[in-house]
């Protein structure tokens, strides 16, 4: 199986082939109740399956760190989460500690209020500020897919793209608007090719679900249910020009704008 790293962030599979999904795959444990034990049983599960990452908690990064070490998993902190309206250099500080605290990747919430607003510039130096502060960490963005009409998601896109975040995401999986739809990830993809990667997560519980937003376009999947998924196998992320030739001519449904 031959792979090519995408610029910034992620990989994807170059031939058509049978992979694993687990080594794409963020096992997620963000409850606010979990204890040190149920970190402990994500992080070996992680290490058993060869997931791509566990994503926790800020608080939980510097024992995961420890517990993955030696490992090709590596740790992905949560920020400004779940509701994204924490002011940027309180961003920029939190994702700042989990990286000095052993974190390589940084799944961090957009200002959501300035998404809705249109105010782009915002949102961009909002990201860069985090990006900045990561010292070379993989910035996933999350949008709140759910929310936004199609054009809404397509500039979101962009500007996660040109901030020099590493992904940008679908939904935190605590929004009650929804999680990801491959509707959503196919767009997403479409805006941003390959120069950055798409995590889809919120609701991927079962590999049918995985293996359709793989198909949509996603390069990374974030899931609470990574020991289920694990053994899944299937086409794994793609290439974009791969995908355009399964299905040259997407469509995209336009929800109503915010």
């Amino acid at each position: 199986m031959a792979r090519r790293a995408t610029p910034r962030g992620g990989s994807i599979v170059t031939m058509q082939s049978t992979v694993r999904f687990a080594p794409f795959i963020d096992e997620t444990l963000l409850a606010p109740d979990a204890t040190a034990a149920d970190i402990d049983a994500l992080c070996d599960g992680a290490v058993r399956h060869r997931a791509a990452a566990v994503c926790v908690n800020p608080l939980w990064v510097a024992r995961c760190a420890d517990r993955v070490a030696g490992s090709p998993v590596v740790v992905a902190a949560v920020v400004g989460f779940p509701f994204g309206a924490s002011e940027a250099a309180i961003k920029a500080a939190e994702a700042a500690l989990a990286v000095e605290r052993g974190a390589k990747e940084v799944d961090m919430v957009a200002s959501l209020g300035s998404i809705r607003a249109g105010q782009w510039q915002d949102v961009e130096r909002e990201i860069s500020s985090v990006v900045r502060e990561t010292n070379g960490a993989v910035v996933k963005v999350i949008i709140e897919t759910a929310l936004w009409s199609s054009d809404q998601i397509a500039r979101a896109c962009e500007v996660v793209r040109d901030s020099g975040a590493g992904f940008v995401k679908t939904s935190t999986g605590y929004h009650p608007s929804g999680g990801a739809t491959t509707t959503a990830v196919r767009l997403m993809r479409a805006t941003v090719c390959d120069a950055i990667g798409v995590k889809a997560a919120g609701g991927i519980r079962d590999c049918a679900t995985a293996q359709a937003m793989f198909d949509a376009g996603a390069t990374r999947l974030g899931t609470s249910r990574g020991a289920d998924l694990a053994a899944c196998v299937g086409r794994g992320p793609r290439p974009w020009r791969e995908l355009m030739t399964a299905d040259p001519a997407p469509t995209f449904a336009t929800g109503a704008a915010r």
